[in-house]
């Protein structure tokens, strides 16, 4: 998954910069391709690649996890 997400986020990148610096006829659509691809595909893959397996109520402020970093901040 980690090389699907590095070759997915080069094949974006470099049709991006491939729009930019390449004039023709589309390269407006390899710009709006690039952004997608990292917006619609890599970005959730990455997210979903991150945060697998773990739990949510760890990060969340609950009143538990409050008070565990009052009893932190007082040591």
């Amino acid at each position: 998954m980690k090389y699907l997400i590095i070759i997915l986020t080069l094949i974006s990148t470099g049709s991006i910069l491939y729009g930019f610096l390449v004039p023709s006829e589309f390269s407006e659509k390899f710009i709006g391709f690039g952004v997608v691809g990292i917006f619609l595909i890599v970005i959730p893959l990455f997210s979903y690649y991150r945060w697998k397996g773990k739990d949510v109520k760890d990060y969340m402020l609950t009143k538990e996890n409050l008070d565990k970093m009052r009893e932190r901040q007082e040591k």
